[in-house]
């Protein structure tokens, strides 16, 4: 698949664990938070290059146009792809009580 930005665009490397890294990333939670991180990508008009997600984490190579902020694309995947899989998943709201479902990021 040809990269669209890049000749002038900004490449990230993004990685984030579930928080106490539980591993809860399985079947259609893996699944479903695969599908709201495309959603993302698609409202972004960013392109996911290389995407790995394990049972505790996710890792995502993405190539996105120099006007938008790389806080901001990591803010929108980690929020809305948290917000959705716990109003989704029952069993993670009990899990994650706090409604934290991604662990604090430091760069």
């Amino acid at each position: 698949m040809e990269n669209r930005y890049s000749a002038n665009g900004l490449q990230i490397h993004l990685v984030w664990i579930t928080k106490y890294r539980y591993q809860v990333l399985q079947g259609k939670v893996q699944l479903r938070c695969r599908d709201i991180l495309r959603e993302v990508r698609n409202s972004m008009d960013i392109q996911i290059i290389k995407s790995v997600a394990s049972k505790d984490f996710n890792q995502l190579h993405l190539s996105y146009p120099p006007q938008l902020s790389f806080i901001e694309i990591v803010r929108r995947l980690k929020g809305l792809s948290s917000r959705l899989l716990l109003q989704e998943f029952l069993e993670l709201k009990r899990r994650y009580w706090g409604n934290l479902f991604w662990g604090i990021a430091y760069g």
